[in-house]
Order: structure tokens, then C-alpha cells, then sequence
């Protein structure tokens, strides 16, 4: 079978199998000790038969949309959870006693950590298709099964123009998600195109905090101009992204070997994952099903950044800097919450009778902690929005321990679902093992698995907005200091 087309079939299987899966590590059974405990217990790096004796499988996984999430029931999903549902049946097989088989349980890292959380026993399986590079294999070894390849193809925005073959992206940007395979091979392009006299790609890497999916939906909305992803991921998202277009004849780098990823020192659990590769069967249609169940409704960002959306940002940006002053905000991440909230339209009223474009409730606003009356005036709308964040901040954030930068996502989070539903979430996300100061990656986790993925969509969507408004500030400029 033609090796694209098998992988295709892998991939549509996988999600498949996604039917039925294990569930989360139950945060009852943890222990109750202190976080730092539970992280330093973590540190293990026994092969399959200290990992048999363990009785727990550790799955270092990056969350996201396509790869590991909740549904509103609590239940993980994703591509690694499907894939790791395989596995357990391939560890477990003949085994009849619970008690003696192994059980699997998720770590949630960033995309830019799997490795090194891997090498310092934190997990036993960097669970993500990564792509094989040499400078990846000097530290980790690679189960794949000798079956999974990929091709990394250019993604752009339907208005882009002017690209067929690689060497026209010479002198372009293109935005990758940081710690890639992706960037690794522009930069090797760009070693290419020095030779020919070109001039360089301008290698943008994304914050660690964003995922591939996000950028791609950054490029759907033109906020981004073009990225690069492996090709089966493409061809996915470009069933439910209406404005990217993927460049099959543009490929960054073909042929690529992906795999999960296993310590050198791990040959039994290598030899373990090898085996079960050849075990996936030829999927249908159920795949492209299951992945319009869960993407075809959702909500994607718009762009902030169009010439139309600036103009619209030209007579408000003077009151946004006001208050982002006043209660010493960054401006951008106040633009950023404005956006999402109502695209900057001040007529925007909700089905629970939020108005404005802050999109605040007229009692939130007279609560004597905000205390700004008639909303329905733009300023004191704005005033109201920015206040009602620095009360939910100051009040809720304030420890120490917590970084500036997450004080202000816990913050977004608890304007969304209020502040206790937020003490839920920290609460939760300390029994898995996660850090309860840390949004990202850790408390969106909790959050994703209490309430689902509406308030986790709100504030990664702020993120992007907010990242979208920092990559374009010197055009921005003009507008800022008016």
C-alpha cells in the first residue's frame, strides 16, 4: 500500500478507537501529599519489568485539540489517548487479574518539554508523533515500527500569494511551532538558500504555550500568514479550517520516520511499542466522523489585525489604554479580552443579558467591588471590564507563588466561569499532579476535564488574539501613540 495513504488509514483507525478510552488517572486514588512530592515521585526510569512491577505506565502527552483533551463528561480524547488505548490492550493482553496489569496514566506537558521531561524520568513515553531528526535521536530512542512517515508541507492563508516551490520563501515569515522538527528543517533551508545567494526564511518560533492546531487556526484567520505541519495533520484540519490552503507541492522536508519516544536506556518498553504498530488495522470512515463530531462547531478565532479591525481599534485603543494603565494591565492582553468578548462591538448583547464590549453583566458592574455605573456607555463599559479583572486578580491571584503572566489567564478563566468554578479547578488540578498556580498546561487540564472545553477555548483564544496583536505592535504603533 502507498505509504501515505497507509498512514491516512492509521490515523482514521486511531481516531476510531476513540470509542472507548481509559480514563484519566483517578485524582481520588492520588496521594494527598504536597505537590512537590508527587513531581519528585514521578522521577522514574525503570524499563517494562520495573514498569510492570510499578503497575503504571506514565504518558508524557501535550494538551491540546487533536491530541489530548476532555469532553464535557470528563472523559480524555485524542489521538495519543486513542493510540494509547491500543497499547494498554497490547500490555495487558492475557493478564486477567487487575491487579497485576498495567495502568496508563496521562502527563501533561508542552510540546517543548516532552523530551526533556522524558530524559528526566518524569514520564516512561513522549506520546506524540514526532518527527525523527538526528539531533532527536543522539537523546532519545524512537519506536515506530518501521510503517509511520511523514512529508511537512507549507500551510498559508487563502490570500497568500506568490508560492510554488520552495524557493519562494525566501524573505517570507513563517510562523512554526517553537522546539519542532519544523524549524529545524527551515533552518536548514535557510543554510540552502545562503548557498543559492537567496535570502533567508524569517524563522518565527510560536510561544511554547501555543500548539500546532493553534497556529493553524491563527493562519485560517490571516492573523498569521503561513506555517508548516506534518501532512496528515493538514489534510485533517483542512477539513474544518475554510481559509487555509496546504501546499502539497511545497514540502518542507518528505519522507520523515514519526514516532513516540522512548529513553536509550528503555530496550524492553522500545521493543514492547515496536511490536504493536504492525497491529493497527486499516480504519474507515468513522475517523473524518468523529473528527467533525468534535471540530466542525467549534468556534474559531477571527482577525484581530486586518486593516478593517484596526480601523475599528483606531477609536478605542485611547480608552483601552487608559484603564490597561490604571489598573496596570498589559494593553494588549485587555485588547486581546475585549476581542473575544464581542470583536470590539460595544452593541454586542448576550442570550444572558451581558452587553457591551466588555460583555459584562449590568449587576457585575454595580457590585460595590466594581462599582461602575450605566455600562451601556462605552467608557464605563471598558472601565467596568478592566476594573472587574483587576478585582478578580487582586482578590483570587494574589499569591506570590503565582507569575504575573498566570494571574492574569487565571484571571480571563474566572471572568468566564466565575471564581469559585476557578478554586474548583486549582483544587482539582493540585489532586492530579499538576502545579494549581500554572494555567497553561496545567489548571486548563482540571478545567477541561471539570467543566469542559468552553472556558479552556475562552482563554486560549485570548492567548492568540493577544499573540496576534504582538507580532504586528510596530504596525500597531501608530495607533498606540495617538
Amino acid at each position: 500500500m502507498n505509504k501515505r495513504y497507509f498512514l491516512s488509514f492509521l490515523w482514521i483507525s486511531i481516531f476510531a478507537l476513540m470509542i472507548s478510552l481509559p480514563a484519566f488517572a483517578d485524582a481520588g486514588q492520588e496521594s494527598k501529599s504536597s505537590l512537590a512530592e508527587r513531581v519528585a515521585e514521578q522521577r522514574f526510569t525503570g524499563d517494562l519489568p520495573e514498569i510492570r512491577k510499578r503497575g503504571e505506565l506514565r504518558l508524557l502527552v501535550v494538551f491540546n485539540s487533536t491530541d489530548f483533551f476532555f469532553t464535557e463528561n470528563g472523559t480524555p480524547k485524542g489521538l495519543q489517548v486513542a493510540y494509547a488505548t491500543e497499547y494498554d490492550k497490547h500490555l495487558n493482553a492475557g493478564i486477567k487479574k487487575h491487579a497485576e496489569q498495567i495502568r496508563i496514566k496521562y502527563i501533561p506537558t508542552t510540546f517543548d518539554r516532552l523530551l526533556s521531561d522524558l530524559e528526566a524520568g518524569r514520564g516512561d513515553i513522549a506520546a506524540d508523533m514526532l518527527t525523527i531528526t538526528p539531533e532527536r535521536e543522539k537523546r532519545v530512542a524512537f519506536a515506530t515500527g518501521g510503517a509511520m512517515k511523514v512529508d511537512e508541507l507549507l500551510v498559508t492563508h487563502k490570500d497568500v500569494s506568490g508560492i510554488a516551490k520552495l524557493e519562494d520563501l525566501a524573505g517570507r515569515s513563517v510562523y512554526v511551532l517553537r522546539g519542532s522538527s519544523y524549524a529545524e528543517h527551515l533552518r536548514g533551508l535557510n543554510a540552502e538558500f545562503k548557498k543559492k545567494g537567496l535570502k533567508a526564511i524569517d524563522i518565527q518560533e510560536a510561544d511554547s504555550r501555543l500548539h500546532a492546531a493553534d497556529i493553524l487556526d491563527m493562519v485560517n484567520a490571516g492573523a498569521v500568514e503561513m506555517t508548516v505541519i506534518d501532512d496528515f495533520e493538514a489534510k485533517l484540519w483542512a477539513k474544518v479550517l475554510p481559509d487555509i490552503r496546504v501546499l502539497d507541492q511545497v514540502k518542507v522536508s518528505q519522507g520523515n520516520r514519526i514516532g513516540w519516544a522512548v529513553r536509550k536506556d528503555n530496550p524492553e518498553l522500545l521493543k514492547s511499542l515496536n511490536g504493536l504498530a504492525p497491529k493497527v488495522k486499516k480504519g474507515t470512515l468513522m475517523g473524518n466522523m468523529l473528527f467533525k463530531r468534535y471540530y466542525q462547531n467549534t468556534q474559531w478565532i477571527n482577525n484581530p489585525i486586518s486593516e478593517q479591525e484596526r480601523e475599528k481599534l483606531r477609536g478605542l485603543v485611547r480608552l483601552f489604554r487608559k484603564y490597561a494603565d490604571q489598573y496596570e494591565f498589559d494593553l494588549f492582553a485587555v485588547l486581546a479580552q475585549a476581542y473575544q468578548e464581542s470583536q470590539l462591538n460595544h452593541q454586542a448583547k448576550s442570550h444572558v443579558g451581558a452587553v457591551g464590549i466588555m460583555q459584562l453583566l449590568p449587576s457585575t458592574a454595580a457590585d460595590p467591588n466594581v462599582g461602575i455605573p450605566d455600562i451601556s456607555k462605552l467608557e464605563n463599559n471598558i472601565h467596568a471590564g478592566v476594573k472587574y479583572m483587576n478585582f478578580l486578580r487582586e482578590r483570587y491571584f494574589s499569591d506570590p507563588q503565582i507569575k504575573e503572566e498566570d494571574r492574569v489567564a487565571l484571571a480571563w478563566a474566572a471572568y468566564n466561569a466565575g471564581p469559585a468554578r476557578v478554586r474548583s479547578m486549582r483544587k482539582l488540578a493540585e489532586e492530579m499532579g499538576l502545579d494549581p498556580n500554572v494555567w497553561f498546561n496545567n489548571v486548563e487540564v482540571a478545567a477541561g476535564k471539570l467543566v469542559g472545553r468552553e472556558t479552556v477555548h475562552y482563554v486560549g483564544n485570548i492567548f492568540k488574539y493577544y499573540v496576534a496583536y504582538s507580532l504586528v505592535k510596530d504596525r500597531l504603533n501608530d495607533l498606540i501613540q495617538e
